[in-house]
């Protein structure tokens, strides 16, 4: 999917020395808005850029991590950020973005909650002179000029290489829980997966699903049914992120087997972390906010002052075949020998991860405030 040079943009070459800390008048309920503006420089002559994230339940990250990442980026690079959350309702974010349009922003990043309510949106940036950028998501049939996210076959594969790892040499069934059907990461990430664990022929498929909406519950309910049919004969799972890593981890508690059937996940999110140290998931993926957010800031401030963004080659959307300029990040496989990692990197912090029953578990793995 990834064409041209990948340039390290894990060691950030964007120029900007950007922390995660959260900042502004940040709205807990993950709906409101942040404007930043006032450190940095040169801001004024960019105008505004509109941001809207995609919901607060496929996973905690978007109003923990890039929220704060984001709102950081902006205020060090003294740009003024209008952020908002869809709440997961694509009529909502339509809303959201004729809002910000009419309010004159000169570039709008959204993370799509399907490819076809976001080319609508984008389709409408476009006709009012508004340049639009993907983050985190690529949205298909879209016009957006850039892409921002990491490598998300990457991602898959490192989730499938992680497996494969717990797992061993051994014969094993694997079953397979992938996030929404309407999120075009999710196809590259079962593609990644598929791509190490179809070539290991000691492995069976018995069982796969997609989760719509990347809903838990749901989750839980898909990977019971799945389970059930196997007739408990499931040896691994292959979870496309922590929330439905957690919601097979609930269904193999009832049965006891919580600890012996290795479960990915992906975000490095607090649960998965605390599973990972419990032993009950086998890895996660780490993909820093702090970088996303970089390289988004730095997109939209080229964009706005009318300039080309550094980029790590092309992105083809597989709809419209059109080579979408992008920048794709590295990420990081988390395990048990690893999870300090996240914490260092300021991905998570320590008193949230090694808080309670936990701390043992993090002293134990050595991991220190």
């Amino acid at each position: 999917m990834v064409k041209g040079k990948r340039s390290a943009l894990v060691a950030v070459g964007l120029g900007l020395a950007l922390s995660l800390a959260a900042c502004g008048d940040d709205d807990s309920n993950g709906s409101g808005t942040d404007s930043g503006g006032g450190g940095g420089g040169g801001g004024g002559d960019v105008g505004k850029i509109g941001v809207i994230l995609p919901d607060t339940e496929s996973s905690v990250r978007w109003e923990s991590a890039d929220r704060p990442a984001i709102t950081a980026a902006c205020e060090e690079a003294g740009v003024e950020c209008d952020i908002q959350n869809a709440e997961g309702d694509a009529e909502r974010m339509t809303q959201i973005a004729d809002t910000m349009i009419g309010d004159g922003v000169t570039v709008l990043a959204i993370v799509n909650l399907d490819s076809a309510s976001g080319a609508a949106i984008q389709e409408k940036a476009a006709a009012a002179g508004v340049a639009t950028i993907d983050y985190d998501r690529l949205t298909l049939g879209g016009s957006a000029e850039y892409y921002v996210s990491f490598d998300n076959v990457v991602v898959g594969e490192l989730q499938g290489q992680g497996l494969a790892d717990c797992l061993g040499d051994k014969k094993a069934n694997i079953v397979y829980l992938n996030g929404s059907p309407t999120d075009n990461n999710a196809t590259l990430f079962a593609q990644g997966a598929h791509n190490v664990l179809d070539e290991m022929k000691n492995y069976t498929v018995v069982g796969e699903q997609a989760v719509p909406e990347w809903d838990n519950e749901e989750a839980a309910v898909i990977f019971e049914q799945l389970y059930t049919a196997a007739d408990g004969k499931v040896d691994g799972v292959l979870a496309a992120n922590d929330g439905l890593g957690g919601a097979a981890i609930s269904i193999l508690e009832r049965a006891g087997q919580a600890g012996k059937v290795p479960v990915t996940g992906q975000d490095a999110t607090v649960e998965g972390l605390q599973n990972i140290l419990a032993g009950t998931q086998c890895m996660s993926v780490y993909k820093s906010a702090t970088q996303e957010a970089n390289a988004l800031a730095e997109v939209a401030i080229a964009l706005a002052s009318g300039e080309e963004a550094e980029t790590t080659g092309t992105t083809e959307d597989s709809e419209s075949g059109r080579e979408v300029p992008s920048i794709l990040l590295e990420p990081q496989a988390i395990t048990a020998d690893n999870v300090g990692d996240v914490i260092a990197d300021g991905g998570q912090k320590y008193e949230d991860v090694c808080s309670g029953e936990y701390e043992q578990m993090c002293a134990d793995a050595g991991i220190q405030p």
